[in-house]
């Protein structure tokens, strides 16, 4: 049995993990800390969580530190989560891309999805493009004028990310059935996505506490749902790397429970049904 958490240990892993993540976690949720951390703490046979820190923050754990990395950062996601960000690209920024591709504007679009977890977001992408350019009969721009990069903080979400092997009821959570059947193989207790949806995604790990400079430049950000766990600093931070991240008239979508009052000095904000997102401003 895994011993208590006291309030000094809390202290110790709180700071810790807003340095090496930026995820803020306060004290109201020190019981995250001693929930999600005991088993491994169990598993590592260390008798208290100071000894735990100990191996992360001085002795410098590796194996450890990933661990506990894993078991703080939410990874939840499902396929096209919200629709209403996947709607914005079929409907309003497909026709853009394909008009700037074919008058020769651009030779690419770059497409990032930012705390990509498990790949979802990524490959739901991937897919809302590739069914974008069926559906409408088009046949000179393809799959692979999209380059889409995935990062995520945690290794192991990306490894079960570029496998691209998931479950009956991770493929559940959010498919419909008719990507289902077309991009996906079953393979007895698996499905297995399509080669080339799964080729069109880079996968990188990535803490956006970094520079963003060699990232490159973007056309369209889907950062979401993740910089709500940060501190006010660190997400006005991202917001201003992510600004200079994109190319001029670039996209940003964020998540639909995220607010994001600071947009004017960097972003225009559009609307598009029932969601919104945000242009750069040039």
């Amino acid at each position: 049995m895994a011993p208590s958490l006291t309030s000094k240990e809390f202290k110790l892993i709180q700071k810790f993990i807003q340095e090496k993540c930026g995820i803020a976690i306060g004290e109201e949720k020190a019981y995250l800390i001693e929930s999600r951390l005991s088993k491994l703490l169990v598993d590592s046979n260390l008798s208290s969580f100071e000894e735990l820190y100990q191996k992360i923050a001085v002795g410098g754990d590796q194996g450890i530190t990933e661990q506990v990395i894993d078991a703080l950062t939410t990874n939840e996601t499902l396929w096209f989560r919200d629709k209403t960000p996947f709607e914005i690209i079929d409907n309003v920024l497909m026709p853009q891309y394909i008009k700037e591709l074919r008058e020769g504007l651009k030779t690419s679009i770059r497409i990032w999805s930012a705390a990509c977890s498990t790949g979802q977001e990524p490959y739901s992408i991937a897919m809302c493009i590739d069914n974008h350019l069926a559906r409408k009969g088009i046949a000179d721009i393809n799959l692979s004028n999209f380059r889409i990069l995935a990062t995520d903080i945690s290794k192991t979400v990306l490894q079960v990310a570029r496998m691209g092997r998931y479950d009956s009821i991770s493929i559940m959570r959010g498919m419909e059935n008719g990507y289902r059947d077309r991009y996906f193989k079953n393979e007895g207790r698996v499905w297995c996505l399509d080669e080339r949806i799964k080729s069109s995604v880079h996968f990188q790990q990535f803490n956006l506490q970094n520079s963003f400079v060699l990232m490159g430049k973007f056309d369209l950000i889907l950062c979401r749902n993740v910089i709500i766990y940060f501190s006010e600093q660190l997400k006005r931070e991202v917001m201003v790397k992510i600004a200079g991240a994109l190319n001029p008239d670039g996209k940003l979508i964020i998540g639909s429970s995220e607010l994001f009052p600071d947009y004017r000095d960097y972003f225009i904000l559009e609307q598009y049904n029932n969601g919104v997102y945000y242009r750069v401003k040039g």
